[in-house]
């Protein structure tokens, strides 16, 4: 029997002992083909990095890693970055949207978008942006989220194998507005 799935925030403290296990799973990612900011290659020791370089944000509250454990191992993550300017306190931005190659097509990446999205109403962050390869997963699951295009770059960087690829820039409005201090 397969354990249930579970999502949850993962704070500072509880993210650094795990950072192999999060490592693991952005090398699977790109080793799968996801266009997650790495190419094809990408090391254990890189990707241990790239998470360290996340617990300065998830310290100061700047960011949120979301987590999907099924029993005590992570197989799916969401980070979510609150926008730090001043003209900008109502939006946040959705990256590092992970699913393991062997839990896809099960539902899991659209329970990490919802749980992103209500981390960000919990934040009061009402307008979020992201953005994925043109065509690809990603791009069809985030349409089907009700996601919004806003459009297109040619050539905005490389696919993991190592061809230049579009991007897709989303958009989505959560609720109104609220100025601060209004």
């Amino acid at each position: 029997m397969t354990a249930p799935i579970a999502l949850r925030t993962l704070d500072p403290a509880e993210a650094e002992p795990r950072l192999p296990e999060l490592a693991a799973l952005l090398v699977d990612a790109v080793a799968h083909g996801a266009s997650v900011n790495f190419m094809a290659g990408l090391t254990n020791a890189a990707a241990q990095g790239f998470w360290r370089g996340q617990l300065p944000g998830l310290a100061d509250g700047t960011r949120r890693l979301i987590v999907a454990e099924a029993g005590d191992r992570i197989v799916g993550t969401a980070v979510l970055t609150l926008a730090h300017q001043p003209n900008s306190p109502h939006r946040a931005e959705v990256g590092k949207m992970l699913v393991h190659s062997a839990m896809r097509r099960q539902g899991l990446g659209r329970r990490l978008l919802a749980a992103a999205e209500a981390a960000a109403l919990d934040a009061s962050r009402t307008l979020l942006l992201l953005d994925t390869e043109t065509g690809s997963p990603g791009d069809l699951l985030y349409r089907a989220c009700g996601w919004t295009e806003v459009g297109q770059v040619p050539d905005h960087s490389y696919a993991t194998d190592g061809g230049l690829a579009s991007a897709t820039i989303f958009q989505k409005t959560l609720g109104p507005h609220r100025r601060p201090g209004a």
